[in-house]
């Protein structure tokens, strides 16, 4: 009995011996795996980490573009952005001689040829004849007010609502790309600048500080030359944040008001080629015409309420701001919304006179309301707009007799 017992237990002991040394294989591929995926890890962190870097260069040139001019070649002197690959031994030559193409050389060259430095964007339509007189040419029309109030009181219940559609604000993310390491190639491109561009940012530096424009078109122009001179760099922020002597509130300064400008001459342009397509559905023109008017009012309210703010930013940085005073831009934009309520007015006026709609009322209350609202904002209306105006309410008061 005993030697049975002890045959038993050497066969458990085998067993358990070829258990053991299984496991013990299974724990060395086990562990051998495990290797494998830390480097497997490790190779895709690195890929990651070198695709966050290429898509925060990517994004930071789309940025600089997006805040730079459509055309940034100003005398054919730009040259255009280059890749971190190329950056440090092709810039080189473009900071040996500077002054070849310097903002003085540029405004000596826009004197002498009369020539803007760029083609500049075609200009909005002029304003008619009776605009440009001033406030001759606009009066109060008391019809406009009365017939409103007229209106609105004998149906204030069935006032339609005008939607104020604001643009949508533009989502930054806080963080989009964490921190770039060392020898990532966004970062290594940027020493590199700031290693081989000092005399360049220099000379930049001190033709933003003596920069002294006689007026908002010629901060345009210098405001165009330098985001063309920048575009040249792989981060403008990141490279310029290593020069304290850079001229920060300056530069953004100048920016803010070639922008806010250019801006409000867009929308003042926009106002003034606005024209009624017949083939349009009529809910879509007038969606329109209220829809620039929205931005019309909002555009210079902002602009006015912060122009006393802006005005002492400007003067104290030699930047002129005349065009922001009354007399100046915001009426030219005023008076640019009768354009707005002529096209209104006519459109809503051959709609009451060609179909026999049941929201005939609703639609001559409609065009009452926008008249009296621009009639308000504008000061008075021309005698082209008068004139729309005396067609709608006689159609209006013709289709309510019906």
């Amino acid at each position: 009995m005993p030697k049975e017992e002890d045959e038993v237990l050497a066969m458990e002991i085998n067993c358990l011996k070829k258990e053991l040394e299984i496991s013990l294989q299974k724990s060395i591929f086990l562990e051998k795996e495990n290797q494998e995926l830390r480097q497997e890890l490790n190779r895709l962190r690195s890929q990651i980490q070198s695709f966050k870097a290429q898509n925060n260069e990517r994004k930071s040139i789309l940025w600089k573009k997006f805040h730079s001019s459509i055309d940034i070649s100003v005398a054919g002197a730009d040259s255009p952005p280059l890749s971190p690959a190329t950056v440090a031994g092709d810039k080189r030559e473009s900071t040996k001689s500077p002054k070849q193409s310097s903002w003085d050389d540029v405004k000596e060259s826009h004197r002498m040829t009369g020539v803007p430095a760029s083609p500049p964007p075609p200009p909005p339509p002029p304003l008619p004849t009776k605009l440009l007189g001033g406030s001759k040419a606009v009066r109060r029309v008391p019809e406009v007010l009365e017939l409103y109030r007229t209106l609105t009181k004998r149906d204030a219940q069935k006032e339609n609502k005008v939607a104020h559609g604001g643009a949508p604000a533009v989502a930054f993310t806080k963080n989009m790309i964490g921190e770039i390491e060392n020898r990532s190639a966004y970062l290594s491109a940027i020493k590199s600048e700031v290693e081989t561009h000092g005399d360049f940012v220099n000379w930049l530096i001190k033709e933003v500080e003596t920069i002294a424009p006689r007026d908002i078109s010629e901060v345009e122009r210098f405001v165009k030359w330098l985001d063309g001179k920048l575009a040249s760099l792989v981060d403008e922020r990141a490279v310029l944040k290593y020069f304290p002597r850079w001229p920060e509130a300056k530069a953004d300064a100048l920016r803010e008001a070639a922008f806010s400008y250019r801006d409000l001459k867009g929308l003042e342009s926009k106002v003034c080629m606005f024209r009624d397509n017949p083939k349009e559905e009529m809910n879509v023109v007038l969606k329109r015409a209220q829809a620039l008017q929205d931005r019309v009012e909002q555009s210079v309210s902002n602009m006015e309420r912060t122009r006393e703010f802006n005005c002492r930013k400007y003067q104290a940085f030699q930047i002129p701001c005349q065009w922001m005073f009354d007399s100046a831009l915001p009426t030219q934009i005023k008076m640019s919304t009768l354009r707005l309520a002529k096209e209104y007015m006519i459109r809503i006026t051959r709609e009451l006179q060609s179909t026999e709609t049941p929201q005939r009322e609703n639609l001559f209350l409609q065009g009452a309301r926008f008249a009296y609202r621009v009639h308000q904002y504008a000061g008075g209306f021309d005698s082209e707009t008068i004139e729309a105006f005396e067609g709608l309410k006689k159609a209006g008061l013709s289709s309510q007799r019906k």
